[in-house]
């Protein structure tokens, strides 16, 4: 039996409706983010609670207030002199006259009547809302101060690509590994992930705690580790499947310009990459930083019409990208074929990065892995449509930091800002991780399809997040209102409507079951096994 709150008293299908608490109900117990139904006359309304208010009937009693240490008083006043109300944004109707249950929950068009009665959500009618899971659903948390289960539209949330926000410290890395798990146990898409803090491969780290499982140990047939720092990964006890190498000759003009900032670079020097890439080919990289004869470099700026301090910027620039320990000269085995290799057959691959944590090291590796492998996939999806043959498989590629690839000045020059823009239009879309959203183009976050916002403090940074929402102002409220730990408000293709949960654990053996019951299962198998040699 549902908790009966109230009844409906006010309201408009724009700014949601206003409800009056019963003295029965109490206001401390109202939280926003909770969830309700409304019980119209023709239609049932699923709804949430957006703000709590204190009313009183006469304006003196805020004046002159009684005194309530009088128990009495206190009982005459509740719920007649003063009361409480709620501010409920109806989003979706399930069941009545005008919408069966057979239809499923649909967006609302209309406002329940006058003194329409309104009741906690059931388990029940979340479970209508958000369905069980299942095949394409995956549990991801549970609604505030209930215990049934949130899933996500797997299949929805890979044809677009998502975000992942919140401030420093508020969990966003332990979600990303719960998302990412639900994709590897519902086999929706493979991932490639460019892991900047070493946080998905093997073990992830926790504050004042042990370490916990990453997705290897979880799935290790089908998860590859990549490492661009193989002594870093051996320090750790990490097995790594594949050792990268950058060769000075894979790198591209292209690879350039998202370092430009990184780098120092000007916009002239910048220019001059393409024009050395046009003189040397290839090896220009090399050629380039190889040119120290003063009067050689003379006569190739005259012919090249390019300024001698735009020419020693260039090469201060590129001489930093030769220090990094993982460019080489030629490298021995093409990395983008390894991942791609990994990837067709159905592997996860996850690239450490180790020490190399540096901002140039993230953005180069990235970009420069990332846009080969896209012109794979588009080039096999463009043969796949005119041979009328299987499609490859979808791949969502994951990105930390993900302003400094996404902002404003070079959005329109990454591969990551060609992926959000054109979606799912050769079967690879983006996951991106942020803590500054408001750093990220507005055109990139408005074709996120899912984000999944822990709490936020900056008035930017929320804005950013809302950007076209329905019901952005009440949304505001409750995303301000979040635990800075385990909160999320998640909202756009992936769920039926705006969502408050509470995030699943991770990190307990139970946990680890939950998420990898097969890998649990074998491994007691294996235990077994190994009893039964010693003991015979």
């Amino acid at each position: 039996m549902s908790e009966h709150l109230g009844i409906v008293v006010s309201g408009s299908l724009s700014k949601g409706v206003e409800v009056r608490l019963d003295s029965s109900a109490s206001v401390e117990d109202m939280a926003g983010g909770r969830y309700v139904t409304i019980e119209g006359k023709k239609q049932r309304f699923f709804g949430m609670i957006t703000d709590v208010n204190l009313e009183v009937i006469d304006p003196k009693l805020t004046l002159t207030p009684p005194d309530m240490a009088d128990p009495f008083i206190a009982e005459v006043l509740d719920g007649t002199s003063t009361y409480g109300t709620l501010h409920i944004l109806p989003m979706l109707t399930i069941g009545g006259e005008a919408t069966g249950l057979i239809e499923g929950p649909q967006p609302v068009k209309t406002v329940p009547s006058h003194f329409s009665t309104v009741n906690l959500a059931s388990d029940s009618d979340i479970e209508l809302v958000f369905g069980k899971e299942d095949k394409g659903r995956f549990w991801i948390g549970n609604p505030l101060d209930m215990e049934t289960k949130i899933c996500l539209n797997l299949t929805e949330l890979v044809k677009r690509s998502n975000g992942i926000f919140g401030k420093s410290g508020t969990g966003k890395t332990f979600l990303t590994r719960i998302l990412l798990i639900g994709m590897l146990q519902k086999s929706q898409a493979v991932n490639l992930i460019f892991d900047m803090h070493n946080e998905y491969g093997w073990a992830g780290t926790r504050e004042g705690a042990p370490p916990v499982k990453a997705l290897k140990q979880l799935f290790p047939s089908s998860v590859a580790v990549f490492a661009l720092d193989e002594e870093n990964s051996r320090r750790r006890g990490v097995s790594t499947d594949f050792v990268v190498r950058i060769g000075y000759d894979e790198i591209e003009p292209e690879d350039m310009v998202l370092l430009r900032q990184t780098l120092n670079l000007t916009e002239p020097a910048v220019e001059a990459v393409y024009q050395m890439r046009r003189k040397f080919g290839k090896n220009w990289l090399q050629r380039t930083l190889d040119i120290k004869d003063a009067e050689e470099t003379r006569d190739l700026l005259k012919d090249m019409n390019i300024h001698e301090s735009t020419f020693q910027n260039l090469q201060r620039g590129l001489a930093t990208i030769r220090r990094l320990p993982f460019i080489e000269p030629h490298a021995p085995v093409n990395a983008v074929i390894s991942i791609l290799e990994h990837l067709d057959r159905g592997m996860n691959v996850v690239l450490e990065f180790g020490r190399y944590r540096d901002v140039t090291s993230y953005v180069l590796v990235a970009n420069m892995l990332a846009r080969r492998i896209y012109a794979q996939y588009q080039e096999r999806m463009e043969k796949a449509m005119g041979e009328d043959t299987a499609k490859p498989t979808p791949l969502v590629i994951t990105i930390e930091e993900a302003h400094k690839f996404l902002n404003p000045e070079v959005a329109s020059n990454t591969i990551f800002g060609t992926i959000a823009r054109e979606m799912r239009k050769y079967n690879v879309t983006l996951l991106v991780i942020d803590q500054r959203p408001s750093g990220i183009d507005g055109e990139v976050m408005s074709q996120l399809g899912t984000k999944i916002t822990c709490l936020l403090d900056n008035e930017r940074d929320i804005d950013s997040v809302l950007a076209g929402a329905s019901g952005k102002s009440e949304l505001k409220t409750v995303l301000s209102k979040l635990e800075s730990k385990q909160q999320t408000l998640i909202f756009g293709h992936a769920v039926p409507m705006p969502v408050v949960v509470r995030t699943r654990e991770y990190g307990s053996a139970e946990s680890y079951r939950d998420f990898a019951p097969g890998q649990e299962t074998d491994i007691g198998k294996r235990a077994e096994k190994d009893i039964e040699e010693l003991w015979e």
